[in-house]
């Protein structure tokens, strides 16, 4: 059974055969790149799918800003420097506060 499929083979012209090769080896690329194509916009839709699921994951929790202000009255006039970022800015000794 095996030594007629090659006589068949040798039955076709060389043009013949080269042309059926090529054929089948483009069907095959066909499939691929169709196969590839398809996965490619799969894995795009769930890209957005998961940056749209995280976005709503996200807005489900409020943030709650409040402005607080506090006032501080001190007898002695100690507490009046102002702190921003670590740094003491203004004075905080009642003699060096006092307005003339």
């Amino acid at each position: 059974m095996r030594q007629e499929y090659p006589e068949k083979i040798e039955s076709l012209s060389e043009n013949k055969l080269a042309y059926m090769i090529y054929e089948s080896g483009m069907a095959r690329l066909e499939r691929t790149v169709t196969k590839l194509t398809v996965i490619v916009i799969l894995l795009i839709l769930m890209l957005f799918g998961s940056n749209l699921a995280w976005v709503i994951y996200e807005n489900q929790f409020e943030e709650i800003t409040t402005k607080t202000e506090i006032q501080q009255e001190v007898s002695t006039g100690e507490g009046n420097a102002t702190v921003a970022g670590g740094d003491i800015y203004g004075n905080d000794k009642a003699e060096d506060n006092k307005s003339d």
